[in-house]
C-alpha cells in the first residue's frame, strides 16, 4: 500500500525472549519478537533512506491495528467475553488467520489501487497465484494453516 504495509508472520514457538548466540558462540542479549520486528523496520527504513539519498524516520512512532472484519466502521468482528476473544467472520468455515492473508492479499484491490490483486507488484499473491517466484514467502507453511487457492 502507498502508505502502509501489511506483515503476516507464523509464530512457531512464543516466548518471552530468545537468547542470541555470539560469533564467538556466546549467549548475547535476548530478542523477542517485538525487538525482531523493530530490527526489520529500521533495516527498511535505513534502505529507504539510504535509496532515497534521505535521513530521518519513515514511519510514526504509534502504529494501529485495525479489525480486518469490521463492517461499514461500525460493528466489530471480535469481542471480549469471560470464555476470551470471540472472533466473528462473515463464513465461519474460515479461521481468523484465512481472514487476515485474504485481507492482506485483496487489499490493494478493494482500495482502487489495481484491477485485480494479483498486479499489486508489492504483493506476495503473486507468488502464491504462481505469477512470480519470489523468496519471501514459504508458500508450503501457508498451504499447511491456509486455503491459499482462496485468494486464486
Amino acid at each position: 500500500m502507498p502508505n502502509h504495509f501489511h506483515i503476516m508472520v507464523k509464530v512457531n514457538v512464543l516466548t518471552v525472549g530468545v537468547a542470541l548466540s555470539d560469533a564467538d558462540g556466546s549467549h548475547g542479549k535476548e530478542r523477542n519478537l517485538n525487538d525482531s520486528i523493530g530490527i526489520m523496520l529500521r533495516s527498511y527504513t535505513n534502505a529507504i533512506n539510504k535509496q532515497q539519498k534521505r535521513t530521518g524516520k519513515l514511519f510514526r512512532e504509534k502504529t494501529k491495528a485495525e479489525c480486518l472484519t469490521e463492517t461499514n466502521g461500525i460493528t466489530p468482528s471480535f469481542y471480549n467475553s469471560k470464555y476470551g476473544t470471540i472472533i466473528r467472520v462473515d463464513q465461519p468455515e474460515d479461521h481468523y488467520p484465512q481472514v487476515c492473508f485474504n485481507y492482506i492479499h485483496q487489499n490493494p484491490q478493494k482500495a482502487g489501487l489495481v484491477k485485480l490483486f494479483t498486479d499489486w507488484e508489492f504483493s506476495s499473491a503473486k507468488e502464491y497465484a504462481g505469477l512470480r517466484n519470489g523468496s519471501l514467502v514459504n508458500i508450503e507453511v501457508a498451504k499447511e494453516y491456509l486455503s491459499v487457492d482462496k485468494i486464486i
